[in-house]
């Protein structure tokens, strides 16, 4: 497993979902569409995901 970091290649909005991605590997369409799946379900999944994007380091160059 790598580290828990935002990419910098191949990132959507704030690169969140790749960073988990390959944290797990796993393709990053599919945490995608998981988190986009579980927008639609009572939760707070916007917030952690603004969380994870504050938290989360950028990869480095």
């Amino acid at each position: 497993m790598s580290a828990l970091v935002r990419p910098r290649r191949g990132r959507v909005i704030a690169g969140v979902c790749a960073g988990l991605a390959r944290r797990f590997d796993l393709p990053a369409w599919f945490v995608r569409l998981v988190f986009v799946l579980s927008v639609f379900l009572p939760g707070p999944q916007v917030i952690i995901y603004v969380l994870l994007w504050i938290v989360m380091p950028a990869e480095r160059a």
